[in-house]
This record gives C-alpha cells, sequence and structure tokens, in this order.
C-alpha cells in the first residue's frame, strides 16, 4: 500500500500545482494552513474556486463531482438558486448583515422546524453550530438532574465540544475508550461512559449499574462519521423506556440525519420521541444555524439574562438567530417540504445505485467492500453511502465493525480512496459521502465507473 500512496501523492501533486502554491502561502500565516482538520488533508488540500450543484472547480481548473457537500449540509447541491422559493412569503428588508436583535424570521424558522420535525409542547434554541449544540444539550440536561456524568454510543461524533471528546475513534489498544483530546480535565474522561450502537443489551447493564448518575445518554439516531449506520427502532425503543426508567434524559443528535432522508427527523420516522433533539447542517441552507429542540420544563434551566441564579448558561453566540442565517433555513426547510415528493425519493434512488454499483465494481476485482448507508424499516430511503473494506464479509451494526482495523481496512478508505477518486473527477471523504437534489444519473455513472478503475488500480497493486 505504501508503494501506491507514493504514486497517489505524486499524481496529485502534478494535477493542483497552483493549490500547492497557495497551500505554501497558507502555511505561513495559518496553522498547517487552514482553520478545520478534515479539510486539511495529506500531502495538502486542493482550492476550490467555485462551487455549483454537484459539480466543484479547484484554482487548478480540476473538476470534480463533489458528494462532501459542504460536510453533508447541501442537499440541494452547492448554492442553489431558491429565489423563486419567496413567492407570496414576506421578508424584512435589510436583514443580510448582523444587527443583534431578534427578528421575526427565527420565528417562523421555529415553527416550521416544530411543525415537521418535533413534538407537541417542546420548543427551540438557535446556535451556530452542531459542537454547540450538543454542548448546549448535555450542559442543560445535567442541569436539569443534578447529574455529572454522561453517556454516549463508542463512534459517535458529536462535535468538539469538551463534555463529549472520548470514544470517536477506535484505537487499537483501548477500543472506543479514550479521551480524545489533550487540555481537558482528567475528570471529563472519567464521566463519559460508553455504549455498543444497536446493542440494547449493553445498553441495560451500563444503566443498571451507573443509571442513577448518568444525566443523558446522546446519541444519533443514524450513525455520521462514525459509519453511516441506521438505528434500529427497537434500538431507539429501548434506549427510551430504559432512559425513563433510570431518569437519563434522551438526547437524540440530528445534526446530520435532520431533514436528510425527508423534512422531518428520524425521531419522528421511528416514532420515538426523545428529551431533546440537535439540528444542523440541512435546516441552516448553506449557513451557520443549528437548534436544540427540547421539553419546556428542560429548556426553563435556561439562565436568564442578568439572573444571578447558577443555571444553565445557554448564550446561543453572538451570531445565533442571524437574520441572513434564518432566512435561508426557512428557504431551505419550505422547499422541501413543498418538494418532498420529488426530491427524496429521487436522491434515495441515487444513493442505493451507487451503493450497489460500488460494492459491484470492487467485488468484479475480488475486493470485499459493503457500502454502509443504506435505509432500514424507518428510514424509506437514503442518499448516503460510505464503502468499507471489510476484511471478512459481514453485516453493519455499529462503529466496531468498520473502524476496528481486525475487521476494515480504515486506511484503503480514508486515505487511498479520496487520493485515488481526485484524478479520475469525484471528491470524497470518508471513502463516500452524500447525493444531493443536484447530482444526476450521469453523475452517479461517472462515480461508479471511478471507483471501477480504482478497483483495478488496487488489483494492479496487489492490494486487497
Amino acid at each position: 500500500m505504501i508503494r501506491l500512496l507514493h504514486k497517489l501523492e505524486s499524481d496529485y501533486k502534478k494535477l493542483t500545482p497552483e493549490s500547492y502554491r497557495i497551500y505554501r502561502r497558507a502555511r505561513e500565516v495559518m496553522f498547517r494552513g487552514g482553520s478545520h482538520s478534515l479539510r486539511l488533508v495529506s500531502p495538502y488540500s486542493f482550492f476550490v474556486r467555485t462551487a455549483s450543484g454537484a459539480e466543484i472547480v479547484d484554482v487548478d481548473g480540476n473538476r470534480y463531482i463533489d458528494f462532501w457537500q459542504g460536510h453533508y449540509a447541501n442537499i440541494l447541491g452547492h448554492n442553489p438558486d431558491l429565489s423563486g422559493e419567496e413567492a407570496g412569503e414576506e421578508f424584512p428588508e435589510g436583514d443580510s448583515l448582523h444587527t443583534g436583535f431578534e427578528g421575526e424570521t427565527q420565528v417562523r424558522l421555529a415553527e416550521i422546524l416544530l411543525k415537521q420535525a418535533c413534538w407537541k409542547g417542546q420548543k427551540v434554541r438557535f446556535t451556530t453550530s452542531g459542537t454547540l449544540a450538543a454542548m448546549y444539550a448535555v450542559m442543560l440536561a445535567c442541569g436539569r438532574t443534578g447529574r455529572e456524568e454522561i453517556l454516549k454510543v463508542g463512534g459517535g461524533w458529536h462535535g468538539a465540544s469538551p463534555l463529549l471528546l472520548k470514544g470517536i475513534k477506535y484505537d487499537a489498544s483501548l477500543g472506543f475508550n479514550k479521551v480524545e483530546s489533550a487540555g481537558l480535565p482528567a475528570s471529563f474522561g472519567r464521566k463519559i461512559h460508553l455504549v455498543r450502537y444497536n446493542d440494547p443489551d449493553d445498553l441495560a447493564r451500563v444503566l443498571r449499574r451507573r443509571g442513577d448518575k448518568i444525566a443523558c445518554f446522546i446519541l444519533e439516531p443514524f450513525l455520521g462519521a462514525g459509519g453511516f449506520i441506521a438505528a434500529d427502532r427497537e434500538y431507539l425503543e429501548t434506549a427510551r423506556k430504559l432512559t425513563a426508567r433510570h431518569g437519563v434524559l434522551l438526547i437524540f443528535d440530528e445534526i446530520i440525519s435532520g431533514f436528510r432522508f425527508a423534512p422531518t427527523s428520524v425521531a419522528r420516522l421511528a416514532g420515538v420521541e426523545p428529551d431533546l433533539s440537535t439540528f444542523g447542517k440541512v435546516i441552516g441552507g448553506g449557513h451557520a444555524v443549528a437548534a436544540v429542540v427540547g421539553r419546556s420544563d428542560i429548556l426553563e434551566c435556561i439562565q436568564p439574562s442578568g439572573s444571578g441564579r447558577v443555571r444553565v448558561h445557554f448564550s446561543g453566540g453572538t451570531y445565533s438567530a442571524h437574520p441572513l442565517y434564518m432566512r435561508a433555513g426557512l428557504r431551505m426547510i419550505n422547499h422541501l417540504v413543498r418538494h418532498k415528493k420529488k426530491i427524496y425519493p429521487r436522491i434515495a434512488a441515487m444513493g442505493r445505485r451507487l451503493r450497489l454499483g460500488i460494492e459491484k465494481a470492487f467485488e468484479a476485482e475480488g475486493v470485499v467492500v459493503r457500502c454502509s448507508g443504506e435505509e432500514n424499516e424507518m428510514i424509506g430511503g437514503s442518499s448516503l453511502f460510505m464503502p468499507n473494506f471489510l476484511r471478512t464479509p459481514g453485516e453493519i451494526r455499529c462503529s466496531e465493525d468498520v473502524q476496528d482495523p481486525r475487521r476494515a481496512d480504515v486506511r484503503l478508505k480514508e486515505d487511498v480512496l479520496r487520493l485515488a477518486l481526485l484524478p479520475r473527477g469525484v471528491h470524497v471523504v470518508h471513502g463516500g459521502g452524500a447525493v444531493s437534489a443536484a447530482h444526476t444519473d450521469a453523475d452517479i455513472d461517472k462515480a461508479i465507473e471511478a471507483y471501477a478503475d480504482v478497483a483495478r488500480l488496487l488489483k494492479r497493486y496487489g492490494v486487497r
């Protein structure tokens, strides 16, 4: 594999000389040359000149079909024109810059978010990122229950909140039982407990042992970066029953899954009501919007401005409910609701065809690949896909199945696929990504052929 990686890096450098020049400038003024660790890949990141629909063009003029799509936020593709969606809607003038005051558009966005994805009696507070939303949700749970311990899923990613930086990447010696960052008090790691995804027995075991000390159980009903794996309905129902029994608040992180499979939440599709939910990505319409939604009695723990009481300090941030962001989010959700019968079945069908096409392309070359991201009994169709190079064929039910190096070749997915696909005009992260409404059948055909070409390349280099 080392010889193959050297070839891929050499090909990439020949393809992107202008990006390399900008990268060298960036390294002089920015740490590692950028502002998001996931984008700062080896040997260096290419720099984008334009992005439209399914396509991005870099500064060297290379064109790529993009399946990253703004960290999975751009369900309609890059820079969609939704100006026609304003017909019959009135927006205030001069709302493009931040004022620092409350605006009516946030009320309308909150109303449609609750109507489409949440439950009666719940309320919304906006912030600007998934990390902040998860952090505030956990703080609210701890404040409401008076407990300090947190339960999460091994492989679950909830942003860079210090309260949740444990058990994200699989470690060969520790499994998921690892704190992911230095600079945190040692006590943080001891207060975070882990369970295996889609394993109700493991959840019951931990709650029997620590349930009276745990404030919340936070999980993604559709696991994102941890492997694109849907939860079983039974698992979510069991989580609801067990957390209620032990006085533990149930938090659904729907930053990725909210409005991705239908104009609603996975919680609503499952019929399982969490105590708190977090939303982001799609609901911002391309802008920095995230939300915490929950029962009124929990949100009442939020400290009022200027209050001397020691309660949960959920300020939201300077740019929370920015009027331009709220307007973009409202346009997006309205569009998805109005055109749901056209958008969701189409992108799900393309996602299914892409997953099957990738698997068949590698199978033809004797390489075992299983694409996660498929639908289940709750999710009627999925536009997400993530190829996994399994050591042996098997079912994918939790992050261990795709991150444990004894079960899957993670380096092939994370390093080789990205570099190998770029010269073939396809851009992916974690080996795959998300189909948007801007992608076409021709894009899917081209992507499948690109993966097939990579499969042949692996065979030539003796990689299995």
